[in-house]
């Protein structure tokens, strides 16, 4: 469910009155001056966007009926939900940059059709080991789809028209935070009725509505907003190794209880390969992650934020579902009526978003935002185990929390970079969050495996494994609380830079001698796609003026 295109939503203002010059409902260029003249594309883009948000949080409802079904062990149900995280963070910046090569579009909709023929193939699993594979193939079609879905939706509107990108930013956000929330809800009722494959056979409607409507409501792209550089295959082949073994490490270590060779030799490959990534990337002509974008105040302050809210959102669904149907008992028709408030908050606080960041800005709004939804799996992680009205209280100020910050930390990304890097930059933002949820998952599920012996799917309780199973939820819970805390930090002192105009000078400056001039910066983002105002967002009066 979204927003009415025409009508306010979380982050719009007041409609944009079209220029002069358009006429026919669209711009000379074919561009769209309203929400509602580009409702095919954004139906198809919000459908891309809501299939990364709902396809891990219906999943992770159905670990428990995956386990007993397949016989799972506990790092296979770990791996059921983290394959798809570690493929799809891992191969995004590279399909980033060939998006920006080839065409946003044509990746887009090759991607959904791997992902379509991918969920078909579930109604044919019979093992976890297959499972496993479908999900890897699955990651490789969201990372193919993900990115594009922020960078056309930048590309739809007039360059002029910043407050129709954020709306539409907001739109296809909205669809996919709901499909994130109501996941668990759905997906509970769903097991209640039918086996666990329908969820997935669930995004093969899902991929052929993005499929039509980015078909018929996106250009092709024009050769001219395309770039004419190589791909850095090399360094795109060494993130992606250092994102895969930073996540794959902590589970071989543990399930060797830290004595097996193989494990270490991962952990070795992971820092060569991550070391070699930073060099790679710091020298190459054409590097797959220009290091110097990284460092502009938004771009980096946008990142921390929306890592912080990856981890905190992941981490919290995982844990709570371990909390609900492992701990307490609960059916997955229960468990789904329990994560219902979290659905409640962000459909009806939806409406709350636009005047909030309007009064406190765009950087207080990021931050503010990033920090309740840590709040949230800090609650988790200490009262838990004392009932449910601590869940109850760690769900609200989540879905409170990621309702602002996916919008305002993408928005803050995508406006500080060029034109020409706004798939990269999409990529960074999906792929600061999709890690940041595959270390919380891979973290969570390697405490619990380290701390509770035996499947967790298939064994006898006793009194003893479930105190052992309830701290480690608790120190999982506390532990990534505290990482997010700190990405949360790093993003407040780097959104404060920002808010400084870049060039100006300290309050003390001596005036004995001329200042140094500031040389120009190639990086800069042009007129067209300037950083927008970071202490409020853009309103009527502003812009009539």
């Amino acid at each position: 469910m979204s927003p009415d295109p025409v009508s306010p939503d979380p982050v719009s203002l007041s409609p944009v009155s079209p220029s002069p010059s358009r006429s026919g409902g669209r711009a000379p260029d074919g561009r769209p001056p309203r929400l509602a003249d580009a409702w095919t594309a954004l139906a198809g883009l919000s459908a891309v966007f809501l299939f990364e948000m709902l396809d891990n949080s219906v999943l992770n409802v159905a670990l428990p009926t995956i386990g007993r079904d397949l016989g799972s062990s506990t790092t296979g149900l770990q791996w059921v939900s983290g394959a798809y995280s570690v493929t799809f963070g891992g191969l995004m910046l590279l399909f980033g940059a060939v998006a920006d090569r080839v065409g946003r579009r044509r990746v887009m909709l090759s991607g959904l059709v791997l992902l379509a023929l991918a969920s078909l193939a579930t109604a044919m699993v019979t093992t976890t080991a297959a499972l496993i594979v479908v999900r890897v193939v699955m990651g490789v079609a969201a990372a193919m789809t993900t990115p594009g879905s922020m960078a056309l939706a930048f590309r739809l509107f007039d360059d002029d028209g910043l407050r129709l990108r954020l709306r539409a930013l907001t739109v296809i956000s909205t669809a996919g935070l709901v499909g994130l929330a109501v996941g668990p809800t759905i997906g509970g009722f769903v097991l209640a009725v039918a086996p666990w494959q329908v969820l997935l056979l669930a995004d093969v409607p899902v991929a052929l509505l993005a499929l039509i409507g980015i078909r018929l409501g996106v250009a092709g792209d024009e050769s001219a907003g395309l770039r004419r550089d190589p791909v850095d295959v090399v360094g795109a082949l060494l993130g992606t190794l250092a994102t895969a073994g930073a996540l794959v490490t902590p589970t071989l270590l543990v399930d060797a209880r830290s004595a097996s060779l193989p494990g270490w030799l991962v952990l070795a490959l992971t820092v060569l390969a991550a070391t070699g990534f930073v060099v790679r990337e710091r020298t190459a002509r054409h590097p797959l992650v220009d290091l110097h974008l990284l460092a502009r105040p938004l771009v980096s302050s946008g990142l921390a934020f929306k890592a912080a809210s990856g981890l905190a959102v992941a981490g919290l669904s995982y844990l709570v579902t371990l909390q609900l149907q492992f701990a307490w008992g609960w059916s997955p028709a229960a468990a789904a009526v329990g994560t219902l408030p979290q659905v409640v908050v962000l459909l009806a606080g939806g409406r709350l978003v636009g005047p909030f960041v309007q009064r406190v800005g765009l950087p207080r709004a990021a931050w503010t935002s990033a920090a309740a939804v840590v709040s949230g799996l800090a609650v988790f992680g200490a009262l838990s185990r004392h009932g449910y009205v601590w869940v109850l209280v760690a769900l609200v100020l989540v879905a409170a929390g990621m309702r602002v910050v996916g919008v305002v930390a993408g928005a803050s990304v995508l406006t500080d970079l060029p034109a020409d890097r706004t798939s990269v930059g999409a990529a960074l933002v999906d792929t600061a969050s999709e890690l940041a949820g595959g270390a919380a998952v891979a973290v969570a599920g390697t405490i619990v495996a380290a701390s509770v012996t035996g499947s967790i799917a298939t064994t006898t309780w006793t009194a003893g494994r479930l105190a052992a199973f309830q701290d480690a939820l608790a120190v999982a819970g506390v532990g990534l609380a505290a990482v997010a805390a700190l990405l949360v930090l790093v993003g407040m002192l780097r959104s404060r830079r920002a808010e400084r105009p870049e060039g100006t000078a300290p309050p003390a400056v001596r005036t004995d001698r001329p200042a140094t001039p500031v040389p120009p910066d190639r990086n800069r983002p042009t007129d067209q796609n300037r950083p927008i105002d970071q202490t409020t967002i853009p309103t009527e009066e502003t812009t009539s003026a």
